[in-house]
């Protein structure tokens, strides 16, 4: 194999050795290479485990490369994650479960996970740190906003770039829509939210936070039909999280009188 630099021939074998991986692109390999042939030595291991014990080191760095990627390209901005998330606060909620869906089995099953209740009770940082968990794993990641999403589609349809940008939210094995349905979907918003639905439909996997439940969802689309058919395909086989309590959410101090209308 001809060599990528015009390097001088290795001194050694181990420079050799490291100089190989190096063309082979096996970065990791050749950093940790001189780490692991000096326990090699010390303890004596097999050359079965040796061989193991490189080529997990170049994998592990190639997973944690993947993981950044996806991390940057999923645009979840601030992940808080579950360290020191109050569960106590949401005493409906099993913290077993959410920590279970961030193994991501729910992904290679194309099943949905939506995330009800009112605003302020950790419905945000739950779906971010179950879709930070995805990237780790290396699954493809998009986050976004419900309204942003739909302006977004809409604009496309102006400039004549609608099906590049609807392809943007059906290639990614999952999409996190926050802010689900804050305000009344339009007639043409409709038609394309139901068409992102089912295309999306046990193909891959939608999560979704929104600020009310199923029965007030009638009341954000023009008909109560397309509301029925969007939440039919949302709901087939999904996990559905209910976040009850109090808001999270607090001042940090209160200065002046009472308003009339507080």
């Amino acid at each position: 194999m001809a060599r990528r630099s015009n390097r001088p021939p290795a001194r050694d074998e181990r420079q050799e050795l490291i100089d190989l991986a190096i063309d082979l692109d096996l970065t990791a390999l050749a950093q940790e290479f001189p780490a692991i042939l000096t326990r090699a030595e010390q303890e004596r291991i097999s050359f079965t485990e040796f061989s193991l014990a490189l080529l997990r080191a170049e994998l592990i760095a190639r997973r944690d490369r993947s993981g950044q990627r996806n991390l940057k390209r999923a645009r979840l901005g601030t992940v808080q994650g579950l360290n020191g998330f109050d569960f106590t606060a949401r005493p409906k909620l099993d913290p077993r479960i959410v920590k279970e869906l961030c193994n991501c089995q729910f992904l290679e099953e194309r099943r949905n996970i939506l995330a009800l209740g009112k605003p302020g009770t950790g419905k945000t940082r739950v779906i971010k740190a179950i879709a930070r968990a995805a990237c780790a794993l290396g699954y493809t990641v998009l986050y976004v906003i419900f309204a942003e999403m739909l302006e977004a589609l809409a604009a496309s349809r102006a400039d004549n770039t609608f099906s590049r940008a609807f392809r943007r939210l059906v290639k990614p094995q999952l999409l996190v829509c926050d802010e689900w349905a804050y305000d009344p979907v339009g007639l043409e918003a409709t038609k394309d939210l139901f068409r992102l639905v089912s295309a999306r439909h046990r193909q891959g996997s939608i999560i979704l936070a929104a600020n009310t439940g199923f029965a007030n969802w009638s009341k954000l689309f023009p008909t109560e039909a397309a509301a029925v058919a969007t939440v039919d395909r949302l709901v087939d086989d999904a996990t559905i999280l209910r976040f009850t309590g109090r808001s999270c959410r607090a001042p940090r101090e209160i200065v002046g009188e009472p308003l009339e209308d507080e």
